[in-house]
């Protein structure tokens, strides 16, 4: 892999919206908080404001985090700033973290069609194509994110996912390989359903081809170890105070 996204040694602890325990999630807060403890990936999420800015956040609304029901669409960038999240807080564009975090890298839900050009417009400031992975649950959105910014890693979408699933039952690894259409990775949870997505065979076919398999979200202590066991890259976790030392190297 060429990009410098995967140039720290597996396994990867992806600190889902920051370390949010004691700050509101998806703030500049909660990555400092993260990466104080030795996070060297954050995951987070993107929609875009009324003026075009890449805005952190995972929902499309405010009712959740700010108990508003506006849609996050419907306000600019400055008006977002001026959103109390608590603890001090408030919205963040995706530029402002790159910038604020300069030696992390980050995992990028794209999470609707309007801040693709947004996100891209935000990594290109940030002189952080290297260091970032784009992601969307649509297959078709990260393709185009790909388009934009040559080089850039990139994860499948749901859909992929499931074709992937299915390709590794043929142990086919041409098959796999023409499923993940380029993406370097597969995030996915552990189960969809009754089904098991992730298991030490599917972990190895996706080794074989080159991809990493990341598993979200992960929190408990005991699930991290089984799925360590198992052979994954990475753990989405709320839990990175918990994940990092299980996937600390021994001294």
């Amino acid at each position: 892999m060429q990009t410098g996204y995967f140039e720290p040694s597996r396994p990867r602890v992806l600190a889902h919206r920051g370390l949010a325990l004691e700050a509101p999630e998806n703030t500049l807060l909660a990555f400092a908080k993260a990466v104080g403890i030795g996070c060297r990936y954050i995951e987070t999420d993107v929609h875009v404001s009324r003026d075009g800015i890449a805005v952190v956040a995972h929902d499309p609304s405010l009712e959740r985090v700010a108990n508003r029901d506006v849609a996050v669409g419907k306000l600019t960038m400055a008006e977002l700033r001026r959103i109390d999240l608590g603890h001090g807080q408030a919205f963040c564009a995706l530029d402002e973290a790159l910038d604020a975090f300069p030696e992390t890298r980050f995992n990028i839900d794209v999470k609707v069609e309007g801040a693709v050009d947004a996100a891209v417009a935000a990594v290109s400031r940030a002189s952080a194509t290297a260091r970032v992975l784009l992601t969307s649950f649509s297959d078709r959105r990260r393709l185009r994110l790909a388009a934009l910014l040559p080089g850039v890693a990139t994860s499948t979408g749901s859909a992929g996912v499931v074709r992937a699933r299915l390709a590794g039952f043929t142990g086919s690894g041409q098959l796999l390989t023409r499923v993940l259409r380029g993406a370097h990775a597969m995030q996915i949870p552990e189960r969809a359903g009754p089904l098991r997505l992730v298991t030490a065979a599917f972990v190895d076919a996706a080794h074989r081809v080159g991809a990493e398999v990341h598993v979200w979200t992960v929190n408990e202590a005991s699930d991290m170890r089984r799925l360590l066991d198992l052979g994954v890259d990475g753990l989405v976790t709320d839990r990175a105070d918990v994940a990092l030392p299980l996937t600390a190297a021994p001294n």
